[in-house]
């Protein structure tokens, strides 16, 4: 019928072309990025702050291309891109990176202490309280 070819025209026309988008993100938007981590020691791939501006900057170009070839985005082409990515830069930074700890005792102490406290102090007025209605009946 006429209805079905005209959507399937439009969905056609409208349809992202993923090989074309793969190749698009990988010329202009992974080479501009390589660039930039090769301009960097290896040994600052995993400073954050050396590497959020060119990270972001990779991130705007994968979702301009995809606007301007009417793909969606986050798609699953840009997952697998950006897996990659983490592979071949960032694959070392768990364990030369800042690891995670534990805070400092004087800074943990008080957000355990306080809700210990206010619950110890809250079963006890609601004990008090519940002795000094029950002479009163």
């Amino acid at each position: 019928s006429l209805s079905v070819s005209v959507a399937h025209h439009f969905i056609s026309v409208t349809a992202c072309d993923e090989a074309f988008y793969v190749h698009a993100i990988e010329e202009h938007c992974l080479a501009k990025f390589r660039f930039d981590m090769e301009a960097l020691d290896q040994r600052d791939w995993c400073n954050w702050e050396d590497t959020v501006e060119s990270y972001g900057e990779l991130t705007n170009c994968t979702y301009l291309i995809a606007l301007k070839m009417d793909c969606f985005w986050p798609n699953r082409l840009v997952d697998e891109f950006f897996i990659g990515i983490h592979r071949l830069y960032f694959w070392n930074c768990s364990l030369s990176g800042r690891l995670l700890s534990d805070p400092p005792t004087d800074i943990l102490g008080p957000f355990i202490a306080v809700p210990v406290l206010v619950t110890l102090l809250m079963t006890a007025l609601v004990v008090w309280r519940s002795k000094r209605n029950e002479g009163m009946v």
